[in-house]
């Protein structure tokens, strides 16, 4: 198949089965584009729907997502992971805001200067909500293009990644490029899956060399494995005389930036040395330990119940972080590290 009769199959598929209905296809903005792609890295289409639907809600111009807290974006966010790209979506609204005038740069090179927009995303952003001609290369993408032309190897190596950039350039049309860039990615998603893809009702199955060798089991090949170390804390959920549990306020950068999470310590002997709070130690309490799986390590969690005595400061030579004493029965709105809203919601019932 020629690039043009490529695209040309993507394109009659997509008019025909493609998904026309995702809430973020309803009004093509910019911004709307901009922030369900950002939600979509590392995330099912299913998972989003409902957090896009709260965002737009909440914030339904860039000019309020820039203007809001960071906690309660963050709180927003709550479950969705991968935490910095909520961070970088605040960063980028209010550049936008401040530097652009509320509107979103028109090529792919500005685009890709702002905070957690890559290329991929750049070239999704600037189709779907213009019409222009930009390629994207994300997960799903990436995977027909492997199988397509049989690329060898992990796609993720950099010249597998130069070679499928070629081939997503080339094979994107200038006109309806935006509509090209959806059916892509929906293809991706609902014909060539990872496992059982279902060539048979794929439009460029008699261009494809894997399925022509019979090789779409093994190709694209997988990331090469490598061991997940297993790393050990233990959370405090420090509880005063009404109920409330003493949250802290992350480091704006690395696991959880910016997100509220309980006092930890390797040591229950250093607690109160490590919090600067009086606390029972004698009558703390464990909880069943839990795993929080990151994608370069395993967290294993115990959490322990502990007492306080008094909220005075046993010590005022450690610089703690900010705190909230956070209320079970009329919770704040903040952003909080996943396990932690698994660990309070196991308190309030």
């Amino acid at each position: 198949m020629s690039t043009e009769q490529f695209s040309d199959a993507v394109l009659n598929w997509f008019d025909q089965h493609g998904r026309h209905d995702l809430p973020w296809q309803a009004t093509k903005t910019a911004y709307f584009t901009w922030l369900s792609e950002i939600m979509l890295q590392q995330t099912q289409v299913s998972t989003v729907i409902p957090y896009f639907e709260r965002f737009r809600d909440q914030y339904p111009t860039v000019e309020d997502l820039a203007a809001a807290d960071q906690d309660e974006v963050l709180h927003l966010w709550t479950g969705l992971g991968y935490y910095a790209r909520a961070r970088n979506l605040h960063k980028t609204a209010k550049i936008i805001s401040a530097e652009f005038d509320g509107h979103f740069p028109q090529s792919v090179d500005e685009l890709e200067q702002l905070p957690g927009i890559g290329r991929s995303t750049a070239g999704a952003i600037l189709s779907i909500s213009t019409g222009k001609r930009a390629a994207i290369l994300d997960g799903n993408v990436k995977r027909v293009l492997a199988r397509y032309y049989a690329i060898e190897g992990w796609p993720g190596t950099t010249a597998n990644t130069k070679q499928l950039w070629l081939y997503a350039e080339q094979n994107t049309p200038t006109a309806r490029a935006g509509e090209y860039t959806q059916a892509m990615m929906d293809m991706g998603a609902t014909l060539c899956t990872r496992s059982k893809p279902v060539c048979l009702l794929c439009p460029v199955q008699q261009g494809c060399t894997a399925y022509r060798q019979g090789r779409t089991a093994e190709l694209p090949a997988s990331k090469p494995k490598k061991v997940i170390p297993v790393k050990q804390t233990m959370m405090l959920l420090i509880t005063d005389t009404d109920g409330q549990i003493l949250l802290r306020q992350r480091p704006p950068s690395g696991i959880w930036g910016g997100l509220w999470s309980l006092p930890e310590t390797s040591d229950l002997r250093d607690a109160e040395q490590e919090t600067g709070l009086a606390i029972e130690l004698d009558t703390a309490e464990p909880m069943a330990p839990i795993r929080h799986t990151f994608s370069h390590f395993h967290l294993d969690i115990t959490p322990v119940k502990v007492r306080l005595i008094d909220k005075a400061p046993t010590n005022r030579v450690m610089e703690q972080p900010a705190s909230l004493w956070y209320n079970l029965r009329q919770p704040q709105k903040v952003g909080l590290a996943a396990p932690v809203k698994k660990l309070l919601g196991k308190l309030k019932t």
